[in-house]
C-alpha cells in the first residue's frame, strides 16, 4: 500500500449497509505484511448462489483453478482472500496450499471444501504458507459480523492507496434488495475476463445460472473496459454471491436471467460494477489523471473497443497525458497500429470538447492553448471518430508517471 492516497481517490466513501446472509472478518496472518490485516473471510450461514468470471491469462493462479472447479457446484458457504502473495506459478505447492486453505475454511465454517472459494493477490512465484490460515480462520468465523465491508476492502489491498467499496439498492417484484461490492487493484490491470479482485454480494434470491449470465454480461462495459498498464493479472477474480435472504420478504426466486423482474437489478448491478471498475482505474499506480477514451464510427463495437484499447494502452499516449501535452499525433499512431480498419482521411479527434484533427489533418481552427487547457484537467476525455460504421466503445485508463516505474521497480523488496 502506497504512503499517499491517489489524488483521483473518491472524496468520500459509500456508507456500506449490512447485508443479510453474509458475515465478514479480517485478521493478520503475516503472509507478507507486518502488523496489518491480510486475510479476509466471508461466511454465508445459509448456502449462497455463486457466479464468477476469471482471468483469461494462460498462466492462472492456483486459487483461480480452484474457484473454476467449485463454481460448477453453484453454492458458496465461505470465501478466503489473502493479500501479499498471489499463489501463482507455484506448481504443486500452490495446489496443495489451496487444498489446505479450503480444508481449514471448511472445518471452521462447517461445510464442504466444494463450497469454499479462494482468491490471492500479491507477488507471483512465491510459495504460500497456507498453514498460517489454519491458525486464524476458526476465530474469524466466530468474530465475523455483517457490518464490516470497509474493513474487508482494506484487508485485500496491495499497492492500492484506498479501499474500494460500492453499494446499490433496487427492487425485484416489489421487494427491496441490496447489492454490496468491494474491489482491489491498482497495477497489472487489463482485465480480460485486473491484479484485480472483486467480491459482490446481494440478498436477492437468484439462481446460480441466472446470476452467471448477469455477471458475465455486466463485465463487458465495466471491468473489461479498464486498463492501467495493459498487463492482465494471473489472479483476476470477480465473484457475485446471492444469499437469498430477500425470499423472507416475499421475493420470488428468479431462475432465468431474461426474466423482466430482473431489469432493475441488472441496471443496479451494472452501475455498481462500473463504479468499482472506475475506482480501480482512479487508483492506478502513480496515476494523476483519469482518461476516458471513446471511439465511434468503427466497423463494429468490437473493432471500436480494440482501437480504444490501442489508444488507452499506448505508453506514448499515457506519458503525453502525464506531461499535459496535447500531442494528438500519438492518438493517430495508436489508431493506425490497432489492426482494425481505419481511414486516415476520415479520422477526427477531440480532446475534451476541442476538435484537434479532422479529415486526416490538423483542425483548421486548432488552438494549442485550448487543447492544453483540457490536458491540465484531472479527468480527460479523448474521442475519436473513425468514419466507417456505427461501432462504438469506451475504455477507461490513467496516465503513466514516474511513480508507476518506482512502484513496480521495487515491488518485491
Amino acid at each position: 500500500m502506497s504512503g499517499s492516497v491517489s489524488p483521483l481517490a473518491p472524496k468520500s466513501f459509500a456508507d456500506m449497509p449490512p447485508l443479510r446472509g453474509v458475515r465478514m472478518a479480517t485478521a493478520a496472518a503475516g503472509i507478507k505484511y507486518k502488523n496489518r490485516n491480510d486475510v479476509l473471510l466471508m461466511v454465508f450461514d445459509e448456502p449462497a448462489a455463486v457466479a464468477g468470471v476469471f482471468t483469461r491469462s494462460r498462466c492462472p493462479s492456483a486459487p483461480v483453478d480452484f474457484c473454476r472447479q467449485n463454481l460448477r457446484g453453484g453454492v458458496a458457504r465461505a470465501v478466503v482472500v489473502n493479500s501479499g502473495n498471489a499463489n501463482a506459478f507455484t506448481g504443486k505447492k500452490g495446489k496443495a496450499a489451496t487444498e489446505l486453505t479450503a480444508q481449514s475454511a471448511a472445518q471452521a465454517v462447517g461445510c464442504s471444501t466444494g463450497e469454499v472459494f479462494l482468491a490471492s493477490t500479491g507477488v507471483i512465484g512465491e510459495p504460500l504458507d497456507a498453514a498460517k490460515f489454519a491458525g486464524v480462520l476458526g476465530d474469524m468465523t466466530v468474530q465475523a459480523t455483517d457490518d464490516f465491508w470497509f474493513e474487508a476492502a482494506k484487508a485485500i489491498m496491495t499497492t492500492d492507496t484506498y479501499p474500494k467499496v460500492s453499494t446499490r439498492s433496487t427492487d425485484i417484484g416489489g421487494v427491496r434488495v441490496t447489492i454490496n461490492g468491494i474491489a482491489k487493484g491498482a497495477g497489472m490491470i487489463a482485465p480480460d475476463m485486473a491484479t484485480m479482485l472483486s467480491f459482490v454480494v446481494t440478498d436477492a434470491d437468484i439462481a446460480p445460472e441466472a446470476l452467471q449470465v448477469l455477471l458475465s454480461e455486466g463485465t463487458g462495459p465495466t471491468f473489461n473496459s479498464i486498463t492501467v498498464d495493459s498487463d492482465t493479472s494471473t489472479s483476476d477474480t470477480l465473484m457475485l454471491f446471492a444469499t437469498g435472504a430477500a425470499a423472507r420478504d416475499g421475493q420470488k426466486k428468479v431462475s432465468d436471467a431474461a426474466d423482466p423482474a430482473l431489469q432493475g437489478f441488472r441496471d443496479a448491478l451494472n452501475d455498481l460494477l462500473r463504479d468499482l471498475a472506475l475506482q480501480v482505474v482512479r487508483d492506478g499506480e502513480g496515476a494523476r489523471k483519469m482518461v476516458a477514451v471513446t471511439v465511434a464510427g468503427a466497423e463494429s463495437d468490437q473493432a471500436a473497443k480494440r482501437i480504444a484499447l490501442s489508444i488507452a494502452n499506448s505508453p506514448l499516449v499515457k506519458t503525453a497525458v502525464a506531461g499535459e501535452d496535447a500531442n494528438w499525433g500519438r492518438v493517430v499512431m495508436a489508431v493506425g497500429k490497432s489492426g482494425e480498419m481505419a481511414d486516415r482521411d476520415r479520422l477526427a479527434i477531440w480532446f475534451g470538447d476541442v476538435r484537434v484533427a479532422v479529415e486526416g489533418e490538423r483542425d483548421p481552427s486548432y488552438s494549442e492553448a485550448a487543447a492544453t487547457a483540457v490536458m491540465k484537467e484531472q479527468d480527460i476525455a479523448i474521442r475519436v471518430e473513425i468514419g466507417l460504421g456505427s461501432g462504438k466503445a469506451t475504455v477507461y485508463t490513467c496516465d503513466l508517471t514516474k511513480e508507476y516505474v518506482e512502484i513496480n521497480g521495487d515491488y518485491r523488496s
